[in-house]
């Protein structure tokens, strides 16, 4: 469902680069970002997003508003399929959707499982704890009572379902003060 010019070449050594350029401008193909596409009937479906998002900028684990969307903490719609990497920040826009990527420390790169996305494919997901980490560590001004509580975060799914001592965990592992001090504002907010 998506595939690099390099796995062309390894099917077809002898292949001509310039079919791929005839076949996107015919709609045949879709580029993703230089290098990697798919066929058009892929880009309707989450789940091969999902996969996209995870082939086309290795490594990189989806993360922050994406996850939070997909577990019903947040209630807005997510357009755009945002991703935590250890290479630089990236964005890419094509005709699939926009996929950004956000760059942290390779200390900090953990609290992703693989996830089932419904197509047969598995990508690198992060559990919620480790979304909700990520976002107050990559976007700095979630640092007041009012940013943490603009969030609306689901307070069901916080009580019920969120394991805060996994939170802590990520928070304490960062040795970072300014995160230590975000956790107590969230924690305070959301009553945990």
């Amino acid at each position: 469902m998506c595939f690099s010019i390099q796995q062309v070449y390894s099917w077809q050594p002898n292949f001509d680069r310039n079919n791929i350029t005839r076949w996107i401008k015919k709609r045949y193909l879709i580029r993703l970002r230089q290098g990697y596409y798919t066929f058009p009937e892929h880009i309707e479906n989450t789940g091969n997003l999902y996969f996209f998002a995870n082939r086309i900028y290795f490594p990189s684990y989806i993360s922050l508003h994406s996850v939070l969307s997909y577990y019903g903490m947040i209630p807005e719609a997510i357009v755009q399929i945002t991703s935590v990497t250890t290479l630089k920040t990236m964005n890419f826009t094509n005709e699939a959707g926009q996929f950004t990527y956000k760059s942290i420390k390779n200390s900090l790169y953990d609290g992703f499982q693989l996830l089932d996305t419904g197509n047969g494919r598995s990508v690198n997901f992060a559990s919620p704890e480790k979304a909700l980490f990520d976002l107050f560590y990559l976007f700095p001004f979630y640092d007041s009572e009012e940013e943490i509580e603009a969030l609306r975060l689901e307070e069901e799914f916080l009580h019920n379902d969120f394991n805060f001592s996994l939170f802590q965990k990520y928070i304490s592992d960062s040795e970072n003060k300014l995160m230590e001090k975000r956790a107590k504002k969230f924690k305070k907010v959301y009553s945990l």
